[in-house]
């Protein structure tokens, strides 16, 4: 597999632009390579004239199960960010802002596995359509951090972002609807033919008018204080890392990711060490 396939663009149906994460044999791990490629097909959607509406879709078996650990993630970013201590989840949410402020509605499309950075990456664009299948979670709390992107009290609500928060605990499609994480749920088989309906109804209106009314949504949200709490909340991530608990979890990954990670969630049964309580 090239490099220049790291993300698939198509139109499968008229004024609707579609990328697909395509690293399937790593569950599509967001490397910045793939990040790169990733931010570009999106601002080509957003200038080009004839899309009305994008769609973010993973290949395989899911999603994204997250950023690939395996790789220096301050090595090759696809854009700036600054420097110094913090600089990861300073640009992971300078990214997730990127996606946020395109004039035209980006569409996650979200089956299987949907973990840490990919869970990031779908509550970043507009709308969210799961299939019964999902697994939507962010399991670094664990032994790590909080999140880069901390989206989940004003996503999901206080008392259910706090469980998720202090669990690392996974949701299902249906579990995620009810949280407000996502808009509906569909089948397994159904999934890909309801967002493309959904795009197509999206795609009626002229991109002039629709950009307001998707700014209209995000300004509300911003006179609320969601991009202040946002960015406060990379320097709570960098906090993390300092603590001893992190410290001492981070010497795991020497000995392979995924011995680490199976380290941070073999008590809890789930993942890969087992099956969910879900």
């Amino acid at each position: 597999m090239g490099e220049a396939e790291l993300v698939v663009v198509d139109d499968p149906r008229p004024k609707i632009r579609r990328l697909t994460l395509n690293r399937p044999e790593k569950r599509n791990a967001l490397s910045n390579a793939l990040r790169g490629q990733l931010f570009a097909a999106l601002e080509a959607g957003d200038r080009d004239p004839s899309v009305h509406v994008m769609v973010l879709r993973g290949a395989g078996t899911c999603f994204s199960s997250g950023y690939d650990l395996a790789s220096d993630v301050a090595k090759d970013q696809p854009f700036f960010s600054a420097g110094g201590d913090g600089n990861w989840p300073r640009h992971v949410v300078d990214g997730a802002f990127k996606i946020w402020d395109l004039a035209k509605p980006v569409i996650a499309q979200v089956h299987g596995y949907c973990l840490a950075g990919g869970s990031e990456l779908m509550a970043a664009c507009d709308l969210v359509y799961v299939s019964e299948d999902a697994q939507i979670g962010y399991p670094p709390v664990r032994l790590m951090s909080p999140p880069d992107n901390q989206f989940h009290a004003w996503l999901a609500g206080f008392r259910n972002a706090m469980e998720l928060m202090l669990t690392g605990d996974s949701v299902d499609g249906a579990e995620a609807v009810r949280m407000g994480l996502a808009n509906r749920c569909f089948g397994n088989d159904e999934l890909e033919a309801k967002v493309l309906e959904m795009a197509e109804r999206i795609a009626m209106l002229p991109p002039d008018i629709q950009q307001l009314n998707k700014r209209s949504i995000h300004r509300a949200m911003e006179i609320q204080g969601i991009r202040a709490a946002i960015r406060a909340g990379t320097e709570l991530q960098t906090l993390g890392f300092h603590q001893r608990s992190s410290r001492e979890y981070m010497k795991e990954f020497a000995k392979g990711v995924t011995h680490a990670l199976d380290q941070r969630d073999k008590q809890f049964g789930d993942y890969r060490t087992g099956a969910s309580k879900d």
